[in-house]
Parts: structure tokens; C-alpha cells; sequence
């Protein structure tokens, strides 16, 4: 991995990290928890994945985006990943609110 892809992951990381630290939503449930008499100690594991995309990559993303349905491009992936194939009537009968 190339070295401008190693800062931009420290970099997303460090952006995570400031979005919990300053959030007021968080702190005010900190904050209540304090109240209650508890000492509140915080971690957060952030595991990011990157995948390299290539051209056959591309072209299999691009015969993926023709499936009807609930499903998108990364779910499509995730599911060709665990090798389940997905046809268009399972992707257009199963929708959100059957589940």
C-alpha cells in the first residue's frame, strides 16, 4: 500500500476519532451516566477494509448494478464474496420490509 493511502487512513481515523469526541449526543449521555455515579471509559475498534479495484473488478460491479431489489453494489459483492448468487426474482421478492 502506497504511502498517500496510509495517510488518508490515519486521516479518516482521526476524523472518526473527532466526530465522537465532539459529539454533544455522546457527551450528554456521558454525562448522565456520571450523574448515576459510574465512570464512563470509551473505546471504539474501527476496522476499515480497502480493496484494490480493478478492471475486471469494475466490469463485474458494473454487470452487478443490473439486479433489481434491496441490494446494493457492496451487498452485491459481500454475497458474491460468501458465494451467494443472487437472481433478480430473489433480489426484487425480498425487500426491507419482509424482514
Amino acid at each position: 500500500m502506497n504511502q498517500k493511502v496510509k495517510n488518508l487512513i490515519q486521516k479518516l481515523g482521526e476524523a472518526i476519532h473527532e466526530s465522537v469526541s465532539e459529539s454533544e449526543d455522546i457527551a450528554v449521555v456521558v454525562r448522565s451516566i456520571r450523574e448515576q455515579g459510574f465512570d464512563v471509559l470509551l473505546m471504539l475498534e474501527a476496522t476499515i477494509g480497502l480493496n484494490e479495484v480493478e478492471e475486471e473488478a469494475a466490469a463485474d460491479q458494473a454487470d452487478t448494478s443490473e439486479v433489481a431489489g434491496p441490494f446494493t453494489n457492496n451487498d452485491l459483492s459481500f454475497l458474491k464474496s460468501l458465494r451467494i448468487s443472487v437472481s433478480e426474482d430473489d433480489a426484487s421478492k425480498n425487500s426491507v420490509d419482509d424482514v
